[in-house]
């Protein structure tokens, strides 16, 4: 009798599917359709493609471009042979991208035609073999991804992922400002994506709209765990309100994954268009709690619908509030709404304080997490991986107390994260931007409320001596240096920063000063 496999890999998620679903969509978008037979039989023929041009298993790869269908094929290639994807953030400055594809150093980029300028700012740093382009250019230094496909057809899936294989190399922002690439292993993509299929519940006959993009850890996550049982992507390119309403009636999507301040839009546009949206049975929000108003017009125009919050990092995926904590009434609905949900079944989430002892319930402190879903560590950069993974436990930086019901709720960010419109923007980051303007003295960076973003970046800054401040050129100086989105929208000058007695500034004092405009 043979021995039960359990050293199951993401690998098998195509691959099986391919079996049992092998007519039911896998992606949707652009007018065009992909079922899960042909994903696996194109994601086949783009490994094979790399293999001819002299790639092995573990290799690395790197995917810059917005979602498409091509996108999904070249991240299932990864998954079906070993080879390790690098995905990079096309709303980052070139710069940025030049320092993120030079640390993950692939040996073929796949990009869309758009960022190809880009590419061109910053290839004389890399050492790239090959560019395939996802789309149509007349350009020829690059290979067209279907010519890339052609001189491959009809071979083999030249080699087999395994479970201990890296699969992905997701880069997120640190403190200070310099990517960091964390390392996700096969084994553990499974893993979090049959978590994710659980906590949605969801299978071959749903269907999620994906306007996030997926060079995030969120809308790859949530475009697995449909993939986990045989459902259907349906992906934008890019988020509009209006396009999504057209697409859930048009394409029967059964499954929604929006941040709070992109389900308000969508709820705002829904308002003349009564039933658009009744068709829909999960909505699956995260970056923020959502607040009872928004949650109760969402539950109006859903009837239907359950609500998923989800809390995570790239590292980590930690907890969930299901959907039947989101219904009752009066203040334990509302401080349930508040929380970040009850840690996922196989996790487990200790609060810490600053010695390492672990905190009771009700007392804030770190949030450490350990998980079977759990990145492996930072790519090229021992010093932050021993930082945060310690003990077989990964030390998020978040600050957050259990309450008596087990419910985690975060208090705030140790690393001065900013959360705005789902995008995390780190105030060091910025700080470093605007003191390299000549007019800059000092300056601190804080989060301020904001109705459509959840928060915006807010710059306190102490001007040099003689110099005026202007807003709108502080703004396109950052652009210049980093994302445009991490630019402060608003700026307020100042003689002095508070300070502490520890001689750090007082963000504290700012956002509280600030936080009403």
């Amino acid at each position: 009798m043979p021995t039960p496999r359990t050293d199951h890999c993401l690998a098998d998620i195509p691959r099986r599917n391919a079996i049992r679903f092998a007519d039911v969509p896998s992606y949707v978008a652009d007018g065009r359709q992909l079922t899960h037979g042909e994903l696996y039989e194109r994601a086949a023929t783009t490994a094979a493609a790399l293999a001819q041009a002299g790639l092995r298993r573990q290799d690395r790869i790197a995917l810059f471009g917005r979602n498409s269908i091509a996108f999904g094929e070249v991240l299932a290639a990864g998954q079906l042979a070993g080879l390790i994807v690098a995905t990079v953030n096309f709303r980052l400055a070139a710069p940025e991208i030049g320092r993120i594809l030079a640390d993950a150093d692939p040996r073929v980029l796949f990009v869309d035609a758009e960022y190809l300028p880009v590419i061109d700012l910053v290839r004389a740093e890399l050492d790239l073999e090959l560019i395939v382009c996802l789309d149509h250019t007349d350009r020829t230094d690059v290979v067209p991804y279907e010519d890339f496909l052609t001189s491959a057809a009809g071979k083999d899936l030249p080699f087999a992922a395994r479970g201990d294989d890296i699969a992905c190399l997701i880069y997120t922002s640190g403190t200070t400002g310099k990517p960091k690439g964390c390392i996700l292993g096969q084994r553990e993509l499974f893993h979090g994506a049959h978590l994710m299929n659980v906590e949605m519940r969801t299978g071959s006959d749903d269907r999620v709209l994906l306007t996030m993009p997926l060079f995030h850890i969120g809308a790859m996550a949530i475009g697995l765990g449909l993939h986990a049982r045989g459902g259907t992507s349906v992906l934008h390119r890019q988020f509009d309100p209006a396009a999504v309403l057209d697409t859930v009636v048009a394409e029967d999507i059964t499954v929604l994954h929006l941040a709070p301040t992109m389900l308000r839009a969508v709820l705002a546009e829904a308002a003349g268009r009564p039933g658009a949206l009744a068709g829909v049975r999960t909505v699956v929000y995260s970056a923020a709690p959502i607040t009872a108003p928004v949650l109760q017009a969402a539950m109006t125009a859903m009837p239907g619908a359950g609500f998923l919050n989800l809390y995570g990092q790239t590292e980590v995926m930690t907890s969930g509030l299901p959907r039947e904590l989101h219904h009752g009434e009066g203040a334990a609905r509302d401080r349930r709404l508040t929380s970040v949900g009850h840690p996922f079944p196989d996790n487990a989430v200790r609060i810490v304080a600053e010695d390492g002892t672990e905190c009771p319930a009700g007392t804030p402190g770190e949030i450490t997490v350990a998980s079977p879903a759990m990145f492996r560590g930072y790519w090229n950069n021992s010093a932050a991986t021993a930082a945060t993974l310690r003990d077989g436990w990964c030390h998020t930086g978040d600050v957050g107390v259990l309450d008596e019901e087990g419910l985690l709720h975060l208090v705030d960010r140790k690393k001065d994260v900013i959360i705005s419109g789902g995008e995390n923007v780190y105030s060091l980051e910025v700080e470093e931007a605007l003191l390299t303007h000549p007019g800059v003295a000092q300056c601190a960076v804080v989060g301020i409320p904001d109705e459509r973003w959840g928060e915006t970046v807010c710059a306190v800054v102490v001007p040099n001596d003689g110099a005026a401040i202007d807003a709108t050129d502080l703004r396109e100086h950052v652009s210049a240096r980093i994302a445009r989105y991490k630019a402060p929208r608003s700026v307020v000058t100042v003689a002095e920063l508070p300070v502490l007695p520890t001689g750090k500034v007082d963000k504290k004092a700012l956002r509280e000063r600030y936080a009403a405009g």
